[in-house]
């Protein structure tokens, strides 16, 4: 018991401490996320506007044991990172459109041997060197076609500093969970702005890590694939179990194979693990969309201009509503045409002459105009641009 009120122990209200939150670039958290993640490896080279994560990751790595290598190129990076995933680090990669263009190839063996890896494409103007320090949304078909041939993806886009902490943890228990890549879209806005991040209790989070073999080595098939999951499971080399390696396709010993069966058996197991697990994947965020006759559908830094047009444009009585895709590949397109029903008009703005507004028109198949809106001057839209265009067309 307490004689007076001024013995009691001070009662302080629930909620994060200075310890549990930080004041981060986007980049920065993108790679305190990684770690948390569980990321043990690091490799590329620097390149504008994503090279703060390769510094973070340099300077943070060594002290978990984990390893950083800048590698003479954008190719080598992510040869390195394949290489580290296959020895069982969970590895990371991060470059910006030029670099992006040169890990395409590596990204396709990735996929096609089922190597989990993270790829960070902090996005900038092109094409080529484009505008370095300047941002863009240019690489969003890059990210679902920079690399031939067909293939499930997972790409996720940011548009604040927290959710690049925690997209970077989703991304790094994907890529385990569906043993493939799995990428980040950022842009130069979201990379380099600073805002309040709530860090997560590693001791409460549930991190994803990749099945290892159930068999002893000689009972091992390296691609055999769960019934249920459609992923196989995954052995490290060092662990005492044989598999091969090759951009070949393969049977579900790993060697390459001209057995008609068993080339569409593969094919058709790397789109379908990932439509399998959709539900998984897929993340979005709405606001207003109840009885919106206008709706305006934008990702990453746009989202935040986006809404708060939306926003401004609700105060003056019109009925617009907001949608963000959070995943763009695979694209939330049955969520957007579900709630878009009975909408007269969908308004893309996005920072590109019209790459994401042609997914938007196939997956609302007319039943709404869908009007693109783009702008490529290196500058971000003004939420009074956006407001303006909604006034127009509502």
């Amino acid at each position: 018991m307490f004689s007076d009120e001024r013995d009691r122990p001070e009662q302080r209200p629930a909620g994060p401490t200075a310890r549990d939150v930080a004041f981060w670039q986007g980049n920065t958290a993108l790679a305190h996320g990684a770690l948390l993640a569980g990321c043990n490896f690091f490799g590329g080279y620097p390149i504008t506007p994503s090279t703060e994560i390769a510094e973070v990751m340099a300077e943070e790595l060594p002290k978990i044991g984990g390893k950083f290598i800048q590698m003479e190129d954008e190719i080598g990076g992510i040869a390195a990172v394949i290489g580290a995933s296959i020895a069982g680090a969970k590895a990371l990669t991060a470059t910006s459109g030029p670099g992006f263009s040169l890990k395409q190839e590596n990204l396709g063996l990735a996929y096609i041997a089922e190597i989990p890896i993270v790829v960070v494409d902090v996005m900038r103007g092109g094409p080529s060197t484009g505008v370095p320090t300047k941002t863009a949304q240019q690489d969003v078909m890059q990210a679902r076609w920079g690399t031939h041939g067909d293939h499930g993806t997972i790409c996720y886009a940011p548009s604040s500093v927290q959710e690049c902490y925690d997209l970077a943890i989703k991304a790094f228990d994907m890529a385990e969970r569906f043993r493939q890549p799995v990428l980040i879209l950022s842009d130069e806005v979201v990379g380099h702005m600073r805002e309040k991040v709530t860090k997560k209790d590693p001791n409460k989070l549930k991190i994803v890590n990749r099945v290892r073999p159930s068999v002893p080595p000689d009972k091992f098939t390296p691609y055999e694939a769960d019934p249920v999951t459609k992923v196989p499971a995954m052995a490290a080399f060092g662990d005492g179990y044989s598999w091969h390696v090759t951009g070949l396709t393969t049977n579900d010993w790993g060697f390459p194979t001209n057995n008609p069966s068993e080339i569409e058996k593969k094919m058709l197991r790397l789109v379908n693990k990932i439509d399998k697990g959709r539900k998984e994947i897929v993340e979005y965020e709405m606001e207003y969309m109840d009885g919106a006759n206008v709706i305006v559908v934008a990702y990453g830094s746009v989202g935040r201009s986006a809404l708060r047009a939306v926003r401004d444009a609700r105060t003056r009585g019109i009925p617009a509503g907001f949608f963000r895709p959070v995943t763009l590949w695979p694209f939330p397109g049955e969520e957007l045409a579900r709630m878009a029903l009975g909408a007269k008009i969908i308004l893309v703005p996005e920072l590109n002459c019209g790459q994401m507004v042609l997914e938007v028109e196939r997956v609302i198949r007319g039943r709404s105009e869908v009007r693109g809106m783009s702008l490529v001057n290196g500058e971000l839209f003004k939420p009074s641009a956006i407001r303006r265009m909604i006034e127009e067309v509502a």
